[in-house]
């Protein structure tokens, strides 16, 4: 058992990503996030979907801007570029990633 606020202090930069589960073709992460962030672009292999737990963030979504705060949830289907543009510093994050079965 654990508790997904603890231990939250934002890396110096960039993103820190905390394997919670993983289950056959699921896993579950949590993501803190510096303010101080690479763009980098993401076109992943599986399906995500993702909740802004705490703080505010600006997506960019297959040329889309998203504005999210905290509760705020996207789904993003496989092979669906996205980008963290800018984010709060110790901005959380639950990210399920369901990966194709084999």
């Amino acid at each position: 058992m654990d508790n997904l606020f603890n231990d939250r202090t934002p890396p110096q930069e960039g993103e820190r990503f905390d394997e919670l589960l993983r289950h056959k073709g699921l896993v579950i992460e949590r993501i803190i996030s510096s303010s101080r962030i690479a763009h980098e672009r993401y076109v992943q292999t599986q399906d995500e979907w993702v909740v802004l737990l705490q703080g505010e963030a600006t997506l960019d979504i297959d040329g889309r801007t998203a504005q999210l705060t905290a509760g705020d949830h996207v789904f993003l289907p496989a092979q669906t570029p996205h980008t963290v543009k800018k984010v709060s510093d110790g901005a959380l994050w639950l990210a399920i990633h369901l990966h194709p079965t084999p």
